[in-house]
This record gives C-alpha cells, sequence and structure tokens, in this order.
C-alpha cells in the first residue's frame, strides 16, 4: 500500500507514527521549552490531537501536522507564562577531584553564566545550537527536524556560537 493510501487512523499505522516520530518531537519541543515534563505533555497532545484528526491529515504529512502541533501548543503556552529554559545538570559528584575552592567556584559561576547565555540565545539559534551540541543531530537531521535548508540551519549555528563568545568572552 503506498503512503498516499495509508490511513493514520489505522490503530497500527499510527503506532508506527509514534514510534517513528515520538522521540524527534519530544527533543524538539523541550528544546524549546527546556523542561522534560512540559516537553512530554505537549508532545502527548500532539498525538491526542493527530488522533482526534486523523481523518483529515494524509499518512505522509503526519510529521508535519505533529511538528505543527505541538509547535503551537509550546507557544500557546509561552503566551500565559515566561519560561526559563532549565538544563540537565551533569552530576560530576562521584568523581573526586582535589580541586581548590575558588577553582569550583569559578566553574559554578561559569557553568551559571554559560546556561543564562544559551537561554539569552534568540530560540532559533538557541533550539539549533542544542539539537546540535546536546542531541548530537547532524545539520542535515537539524534541518529535517526544523524544515530549514542544511544552510539555515549552519548559519544560526555560526550565530548562536558567535554570540556565545562575544558574551563569555567577555567574562573570562
Amino acid at each position: 500500500m503506498s503512503e498516499e493510501q495509508k490511513s493514520v487512523c489505522d490503530e497500527k499505522n499510527f503506532r508506527m507514527i509514534f514510534e517513528n516520530h515520538s522521540k524527534v518531537i519530544l527533543n524538539f519541543v523541550y528544546y524549546k521549552c527546556g523542561d522534560m515534563q512540559q516537553a512530554e505533555d505537549i508532545t502527548q497532545e500532539a498525538f491526542v490531537k493527530l488522533w482526534k484528526n486523523c481523518s483529515k491529515v494524509l499518512f505522509g504529512k503526519a510529521k508535519s501536522f505533529l511538528m505543527k502541533v505541538a509547535q503551537n501548543a509550546f507557544l500557546n503556552e509561552v503566551r500565559h507564562q515566561k519560561v526559563l529554559l532549565k538544563y540537565n545538570k551533569q552530576s560530576f559528584s562521584s568523581i573526586k577531584f582535589d580541586y581548590s575552592p575558588e577553582f569550583l567556584m569559578e566553574e559554578k559561576e561559569f557553568m551559571i553564566k554559560l546556561e543564562r547565555c544559551i537561554a539569552e540565545l534568540p530560540q532559533k539559534q538557541r533550539v539549533v545550537f542544542l539539537l546540535s551540541r546536546k542531541d548530537n543531530k547532524t545539520y542535515r537531521e537539524i534541518a529535517e527536524i526544523i524544515g530549514l535548508s542544511q544552510k539555515a540551519v549552519e548559519r544560526r549555528m555560526h550565530l548562536a556560537l558567535l554570540e556565545l563568545r562575544e558574551k563569555l568572552g567577555r567574562s573570562i
């Protein structure tokens, strides 16, 4: 059966869409909002909306539909509250190093500043930066996820790195 003939309303096809796209959508939303719980909720809402509108959505357009619904849901939540981006901090507490208290304090201050600088990046640059650096996606994969050309993704990444270098360079 060709993709045009497949129905999103068929449970087997819907499950296939979920398995193929849920992780990408979850990561996309997570990098926009910085809150895993919120990202999971928005992703779930997107799939519920897809199920409710399954007769209106073509099988080949399901991913685009899900991405648009997820993005719109996120933007609706942003209108209600200012979302602060929070990052999962990797715990190095299990590794014991004999660093001086001054070094540890400077490192903590730098990490706080780095997180703030990343959070202050324009949303388009922040999403590309986090998909690349945190999720290890290639520029081609990022372009596919957010629906841009690879050159546009490269440009956003370049601008993000320039801005981070400028902001962090002054504090060092």
